[in-house]
């Protein structure tokens, strides 16, 4: 008794069904994965980011003037949004100074703040109102003199 297979002829484009439905989902598991590791709200490497808000309101201050210094050299200059927000991307790692300011406001100065390569650093300020009468002595104002 001789056994005979019997070959099946399948249509050309019947594996290439499988195929692409395997590939599809292996890029959406890309995309997915890709999109976790870039949230927004995770930071991106070498960032710096944070709010600025006034003392006593604790509302968000627009417009306040973020400078960036690395061993004394000015490396970039930022403004809050509407929201009080900022940031700076792609610091350069090293030990930096940043100045913030604002007119109406004293100026705050964060020294020996430390960024880290592969790292992300918050950094949320309150500024305080200035007093003209705090910044300018009077003119009428002497010195007990004996």
């Amino acid at each position: 008794m001789s056994s005979r297979l019997k070959t099946i002829n399948f249509p050309k484009n019947c594996f290439m069904k499988p195929r692409i439905l395997l590939l599809t989902v292996f890029l959406l598991g890309f995309v997915i994965a890709k999109a976790k590791t870039t949230d927004p709200a995770l930071g991106k490497k070498d960032d710096m980011s944070g709010t600025v808000i006034h003392s006593e309101s604790k509302k968000p201050l627009k417009d306040v003037s973020i400078t960036a210094y690395l061993v004394s050299k000015k490396e970039k200059v930022t403004v809050t949004d509407e929201d009080g927000n900022f940031s700076f991307d792609e610091l350069k790692p090293g030990t930096y100074k940043f100045i913030f300011e604002k007119a109406g406001f004293k100026r705050i100065t964060k020294e020996k703040v430390v960024i880290k390569s592969d790292d992300s650093f918050q950094l949320n300020i309150e500024m305080i109102e200035t007093n003209d009468l705090d910044i300018m002595p009077s003119p009428f104002h002497f010195a007990d003199v004996k």
